[in-house]
C-alpha cells in the first residue's frame, strides 16, 4: 500500500510548511501534528497560518495511543530534539521510516541511537525561504527535501517508498546517493548564511550581493571545507558554488532561522553551527578564526536578551 500516514513533530517554519502541504493532499486523520496539551490549546486558540491560509491540522498529544506512522518527520529545533524523541514513541513502529529535517550533521545519529538506524534515511531541507513570525508563516519558495541512504551508492526500498509517496503528494524532492556529503554541504551553507545574516541583522539579499557580509559568509564556509577533508567528506569549491547557487534562488527579503531567532530574542542554534566548527577545529588543529568571530558576536548579542 505504500506510505499512508505521516506524523510531524515540531511546528516551526518547516513543520507548518510540510504539515500544510500533506494536509491538503491526504485525509485529515492521516497527517498528525504531535504537540503537548498546552501547545495544542494555543494553536487552536490563535490558529496557524501558512501564506495567509488558516491551517486545519489534526493534533495528537505524545501520550495518545495511535497506530505507528508510516513516515515520521522531525522538524524541531536542535534544542528540542531530546524532548521530541520521547514525544514520538507511540508513532514509531516496525515499519516506520524516519526523516530528520534538522540543521546540522548529528541529528540522525541521535535519533538512530533511540529508534534504530535501520529506520532512518538521511535528509536535508534546502532551498526554502520560509519566515515565521508568531503564528504566521510566509514563503515564496518551498525548496525541496533531499534524502537517501546512509550507505553511499545505493537506493534502498525505503528510499524508493518515500520518493513514490512524495511524487504522489507532489512534494518537491530529490534522491541523493551520497547523503553524508550533502549533509556536510548543507551544514557548510548554514554555518555561513545563518550566522552571517544574524550578525549583520539583515536578510538573504545582503549576502546575495557582493560586499563584506558575503565575503564573511564565504570565509566561514571555507573553514568547513578544510574540516571536511579531515572527516573524509572532501567538500570543495565546486560544492561551495553549488550552495551559493541554491542561495541565489531565495527571496532577498527572506531570512534564515538564526536571524529570525535573533530578532525574536530567542536562543539560537549557535552551538550547532560555529560551536561544532570550533570543536572540529580544535580536534584537528585547524584554525577557524571566522567562525570564532561569528560565535563571539552572536554570543554577545544573545547575552543582552
Amino acid at each position: 500500500m505504500g506510505i499512508q500516514t505521516v506524523s510531524i513533530i515540531g511546528l516551526g517554519a518547516l513543520g507548518i510548511m510540510y504539515g500544510q502541504h500533506f494536509s491538503k493532499r491526504l485525509p485529515k486523520g492521516n497527517v498528525r501534528i504531535i504537540a503537548d496539551t498546552e501547545r495544542i490549546k494555543k494553536y487552536k486558540k490563535d490558529s496557524i497560518y501558512c501564506n495567509g491560509e488558516q491551517c486545519d491540522f489534526h493534533y495528537v498529544t505524545p501520550d495518545e495511543q495511535v497506530t505507528p506512522a508510516d513516515l515520521l518527520l522531525f522538524t524541531v529545533k536542535f534544542d528540542g530534539l531530546d524532548g521530541a524523541l520521547e514525544s514520538v514513541k507511540h508513532h514509531v513502529g516496525e515499519n516506520t521510516i524516519i526523516l530528520s529535517a534538522l540543521n546540522g550533521i548529528i541529528s540522525e545519529e541521535l535519533i538512530g541511537e533511540v529508534y534504530g538506524h535501520d529506520k532512518l534515511l538521511y535528509c536535508v531541507a534546502q532551498g526554502m525561504d520560509a519566515v515565521k513570525v508568531g503564528n504566521k508563516l510566509t514563503y515564496e519558495h518551498k525548496g525541496k527535501l533531499v534524502f537517501g541512504d546512509k550507505v553511499p551508492g545505493i537506493i534502498s526500498d525505503k528510499t524508493k517508498s518515500v520518493s513514490e509517496f512524495f511524487n504522489k503528494v507532489e512534494l518537491p524532492h530529490e534522491v541523493d546517493t551520497n547523503m553524508s556529503k550533502r549533509l556536510w554541504g548543507k551544514f557548510m551553507l548554514n554555518v555561513g548564511v545563518n550566522q552571517t545574516v544574524a550578525v549583520y541583522k539583515s536578510n538573504y539579499g545582503t549576502i546575495q550581493n557582493e560586499g563584506e557580509a558575503r565575503n564573511t559568509m564565504i570565509a566561514a564556509m571555507r573553514e568547513v571545507i578544510a574540516l571536511s577533508e579531515k572527516e573524509e567528506i572532501f567538500l570543495s569549491e565546486k560544492d561551495l558554488n553549488y550552495w551559493l547557487n541554491v542561495l541565489s534562488t531565495l527571496s532577498p527579503e527572506g531570512k534564515p532561522s538564526m536571524a529570525q531567532d535573533v530578532e525574536a530574542k530567542r536562543k539560537s542554534e549557535l552551538e550547532l553551527f560555529a560551536g561544532t566548527v570550533l570543536k572540529f577545529g580544535i580536534k584537528y588543529g585547524i584554525p577557524t578564526p571566522v567562525n570564532r568571530m561569528l560565535y563571539d558576536q552572536i554570543n554577545a548579542i544573545e547575552s543582552k536578551y
